[in-house]
């Protein structure tokens, strides 16, 4: 259990038996009244956001949850396939609005980290870095290039991309998956 003070930022905590992920917390006494601890929290089940505070008599239950790293196999109607890395037979299937955007990033063979409570995944997280191949890219045009030429491409995945000019069809890019910009090329 944790007292109201120790409910963090990157913190799992469970509310109405629902496992939420701390995103903010702030801490702060106002006029003569005892201190409270304002959170902004985020569903690890439903994505939805809320706002709680948290008083000085208030116990908090942590979240157990368990962390796996599985592999991406293939995606087929709304379906992102998965196993459990070193055991191809434990397979499950995963929900489009559980992937989210990390959907555009995803390639077979892919190792993610997987995060279950009550043995059922309710997160996938990406590498933070992820090198894709350049599908498709347009040609280089002359013009105004003061701020810099950009042009979108499309990765083997199928996602868009802003990359600098002076990338082409065949190179290899690196993309931050979190933000979702082009990092370098490899």
């Amino acid at each position: 259990m944790l007292a109201y003070n120790e409910v963090l930022p990157k913190r799992l905590i469970i509310i109405d038996d629902e496992p939420y992920e701390v995103l903010s917390a702030w801490v702060f006494r106002k006029q003569q009244r005892k201190p409270v601890n304002q959170v902004k929290l985020r569903n690890l089940k439903t994505g939805s956001m809320a706002e709680h505070t948290f008083h000085v008599s208030d116990k908090i239950e942590e979240a157990e949850t368990e962390t796996k790293t599985a592999v991406f196999i293939y995606s087929r109607n709304g379906e992102w396939f998965f196993h459990i890395q070193g055991k191809p037979q434990d397979r499950f299937a995963v929900s489009e609005d559980l992937i989210g955007e990390a959907a555009k990033f995803l390639t077979p063979n892919t190792e993610v980290q997987s995060l279950w409570f009550d043995d059922e995944m309710i997160q996938v997280r990406l590498p933070v870095k992820m090198d894709l191949k350049v599908q498709e890219a347009p040609p280089n045009t002359r013009g105004n290039t003061a701020q810099g030429g950009n042009k979108v491409v499309v990765l083997e995945t199928g996602a868009n991309l802003t990359v600098p000019m002076f990338v082409e069809t065949g190179d290899v890019v690196r993309v931050n998956t979190e933000s979702g910009e082009y990092v370098e090329r490899v």
